[in-house]
C-alpha cells in the first residue's frame, strides 16, 4: 500500500525537516555575513568606508583610525580636551617638544581625562600635558558617560595591530555606517568646510576655511558641574605625583557670544576662578587665553571655534606663554602669577 501523504517517513521524518531548517538558517547567516563584508569592501574601495564605530561618533572614531595608521610612542607633549583642543592646537608651533594631539571632538572634561589616562599608558615619554578647554566642556559631566570608548578595544585597534574587520562586527551599527558612508569621503577631502576630518602629523584637526557658521551656533552653556572639576582635579593630582608638567588653558571665546550669554561676566568669572584655584592647588600652570589673548573676530567660525589661521596664532601665543617653545624668552610671565 502506498505511504500516506501525512506519514512522517514520506518526507524524511522530523529529523530531516529539522536538518533542512538548520541548514537554511546557517546558509542565511553566512549569506548575510558575506553580503556585509562585501559591502564593507566596496565602501573601502571607493573611500567611503567609515571607521569602526567604537564611540558611534564619526569624528572620534576617525581620529582613532588616524592614530592607528600613524602610530607614535615618542611624544613628550600631550594635548587633551574637546574639539577646541583638537582644532586649535598647531603642533608645528612647538619647537622644543614632540607633540601629540590627544583631543577628541565633543568631549566633556571627565571624558577628556578618561582618554588622557589611556594615552599616558601608551606614551611613556610624555612629560608635559596641556588641556585646552571651553566652558561647554565643564557642564553635564555627572550625567555623561565617562567611557567615550572601550579602552581595551581602542588599545588593540590603535596600538595592538589587531585586524580591523572584526571590530565592524563587534560594533555593528548599520544605520550609522550608511549615514556616515555618505559623507566621510567628503570630510576626509575637506569638502565640508566646517566639519573636515583632516589631520596633520601631530593629529591636530586643521579647519582651514574662510567659512563661518550662520549666527554663533552655540547658545547658553550648561551650568558648571562639580563632577567636571573633580575629574580634572584628580588628573592634576596624578600629574603632580608623577612629576609631569600640567597646564590648563581656556580657549578664546567670541566676544558677541559673551555679550549675549554672559553680559555681566559672572559665569566666565566663576569658571576662571575655579580653574585657577584647581591649577594652583596642584602646581599646574594656568592661562586664560580668553581674557589675556584677543584674536580678531574674523578668526572665529562660531562662538568657540577658530579657523586654522587663528589657531596657528593662538598656538604660537600658547607656546610662548607656557614656555613650550625653545625660542621663548626664559623670563616669560606665567599665568599662575599673581593677578
Amino acid at each position: 500500500m502506498a505511504a500516506s501523504r501525512n506519514d512522517p517517513a514520506a518526507s524524511g521524518g522530523p529529523s530531516a525537516v529539522g536538518g533542512r531548517y538548520l541548514a537554511g538558517l546557517i546558509g542565511g547567516v553566512a549569506g548575510a555575513c558575506a553580503a556585509f563584508f562585501l559591502g564593507l569592501g566596496a565602501l573601502h574601495a571607493t573611500g567611503h568606508l567609515p571607521p569602526p564605530a567604537f564611540s558611534n561618533s564619526l569624528c572620534v572614531d576617525e581620529k582613532l583610525g588616524f592614530m592607528r595608521r600613524h602610530p607614535t610612542s615618542d611624544a613628550d607633549l600631550l594635548v587633551i580636551g574637546s574639539s577646541v583642543a583638537w582644532r586649535h592646537f598647531d603642533g608645528a608651533a612647538i619647537t622644543g617638544l614632540r607633540p601629540l594631539n590627544g583631543a577628541f571632538c565633543g568631549l566633556r572634561a571627565n571624558q577628556a581625562v578618561y582618554v588622557a589616562d589611556w594615552l599616558l599608558g601608551r606614551e611613556p615619554a610624555v612629560s608635559e600635558v596641556v588641556m585646552i578647554a571651553s566652558p561647554q566642556d565643564f557642564g553635564e559631566c555627572a550625567r555623561t558617560r565617562e567611557a567615550v570608548f572601550d579602552r581595551a578595544d581602542a588599545d588593540r585597534f590603535v596600538y595592538g595591530d589587531a585586524a580591523t574587520w572584526p571590530f565592524y562586527v563587534r560594533y555593528f551599527a548599520p544605520v550609522s555606517l550608511l549615514r556616515n558612508a555618505r559623507k566621510v569621503r567628503d570630510q576626509r577631502e575637506a569638502l565640508i568646510a566646517l566639519d573636515p576630518l583632516v589631520f596633520d602629523r601631530y593629529a591636530d584637526g586643521p579647519m582651514d576655511t574662510d567659512a563661518s557658521r550662520p549666527g554663533l551656533y552655540y547658545g547658553a552653556p550648561p551650568p558648571l558641574d562639580d563632577a567636571c572639576f573633580a575629574a580634572v582635579d584628580r588628573f592634576a593630582r596624578r600629574m603632580h605625583a608623577e612629576g609631569r608638567g600640567f597646564s590648563l588653558v581656556v580657549t578664546p571665546l567670541h566676544p558677541d557670544w559673551k555679550a549675549q550669554q554672559d553680559p555681566d561676566g559672572r559665569f566666565l568669572a566663576e569658571f576662571d576662578r575655579r580653574l585657577h584655584a584647581l591649577a594652583d592647588a596642584h602646581g599646574a600652570r594656568y592661562w586664560n587665553a580668553d581674557r589675556e589673548w584677543t584674536p580678531p573676530v574674523a578668526a572665529f567660525t562660531d562662538a568657540i571655534h577658530l579657523r586654522w589661521s587663528g589657531a596657528q596664532d593662538f598656538s604660537a601665543a600658547l607656546a610662548r606663554e607656557l614656555d613650550l617653545d625653545d625660542t621663548a624668552s626664559p623670563d616669560i610671565t606665567r599665568a599662575t602669577a599673581a593677578r
